[in-house]
């Protein structure tokens, strides 16, 4: 009873969310901290040793500059980045299994310590002790699968720098959210960066992201739509068969 009324308690929850937005479109998110997220976790890398950077004397030139004039890349936490998403993937899978199976087993006692003749007067005299147990059995099993996918994500993105690690590299975290009519499409960035593949224009492409989490998705009509009911999920996960 405990277990059936939370998973009720957990179908109000859902059915709720959903009332509460009857008659208007998908609300915005806030605009917020990205490290006040209760999720967030600060990142720990493997990092080199420290070692003082070496001075020279009537030098114009700074340590860690990339030029003589000031720098207009990320590198402190606050600052941005713009991340440009290009994800094209193709994958073409395709497999066939057959495999076929023939037993035959035989058993009997033709012959023990003379205790052969007992059996007849356990079982019945049409027994034939030399052929007590015979099994025979065939398997076959034919399979093929064929899984096709074409992915193709063009964005473009502004991250929040979070947090400089020790040995320079930058964590950052975006997120981008898009309403068109009722329909709200939400895009989420986060990974690390190093200063380096930052380029000129402060852009930085999404393979050179360690640790990358995109996500884009969406709700609204149209999605809601497309997603099966929650009593249909629950059932899809509890069905054993």
């Amino acid at each position: 009873m405990r277990k059936a009324a939370l998973i009720l308690l957990a179908l109000a929850a859902a059915g709720c969310e959903r009332l509460s937005e009857l008659g208007r479109p998908p609300q915005l998110a806030a605009i917020e901290n990205p490290t006040a997220d209760p999720n967030w976790r600060q990142v720990s890398m493997p990092m080199p040793q420290l070692n003082d950077p070496p001075t020279s004397a009537n030098s114009l030139w700074r340590q860690g500059s990339r030029t003589f004039l000031r720098d207009q890349r990320a590198a402190q936490p606050g600052d941005l980045v713009t991340v440009l998403v290009s994800i094209q993937d193709q994958a073409q899978l395709q497999n066939s299994t057959e495999r076929e199976r023939d037993g035959s087993d035989t058993m009997g006692i033709p012959r023990l310590l003379g205790l052969e003749s007992s059996i007849t007067r356990i079982l019945p005299n049409t027994v034939d002790p030399s052929r007590l147990v015979q099994t025979s059995g065939a398997q076959t099993a034919t399979g093929s699968g064929q899984i096709r996918r074409t992915e193709m994500v063009t964005l473009r993105v502004a991250a929040t720098v979070a947090q400089v690690l020790p040995n320079g590299n930058l964590v950052i975290a975006g997120r981008q959210q898009v309403r068109v009519n009722s329909e709200l499409r939400d895009l989420t960035v986060s990974g690390i960066i190093r200063p380096q593949d930052i380029a000129s224009d402060n852009t930085v492409r999404h393979d050179r992201l360690a640790e990358a989490r995109i996500a884009y998705g969406g709700r609204g009509t149209i999605s809601d739509m497309q997603r099966p009911r929650v009593g249909q999920e629950l059932l899809d996960i509890v069905l054993p068969f």
